[in-house]
């Protein structure tokens, strides 16, 4: 039985070929990765300014104004036309209540 021994070239040739994936990994990070984890401080800074009576927005489209804010569950009631509604904190919509807020364009 013979065993084949592969030589490998120099360093530099091998570090050549990696170069294209490093570079689509840095690519990837600065901008996929690093983009997400500032949106999810943001988001979670968000979260924990609102206060009682903020006007709101959740993910799901329902526009209303807090009216409870339950730290133990993590929840918020908000009074809606039609009545209360309980929420997760995370339902909250950033972006949504920063455009709900924002004064009219004319």
């Amino acid at each position: 039985m013979y065993t084949v021994i592969f030589l490998q070239e120099g360093g530099l040739g091998s570090l050549a070929s990696m170069l294209p994936f490093l570079a689509i990994i840095v690519v990837f990070y600065f901008f996929m990765i690093r983009p997400q984890m500032s949106r999810q401080k943001k988001e979670k800074a968000f979260q924990a300014e609102i206060k009682k009576g903020a006007k709101v927005v959740t993910s799901s489209g329902i526009h209303g104004k807090i009216a409870e804010i339950n730290s133990a569950d993590n929840t918020i009631t908000i009074e809606t036309g039609a009545g209360k509604i309980k929420f997760e904190n995370s339902a909250i919509s950033m972006e949504l209540s920063k455009k709900y807020l924002a004064p009219a364009k004319k």
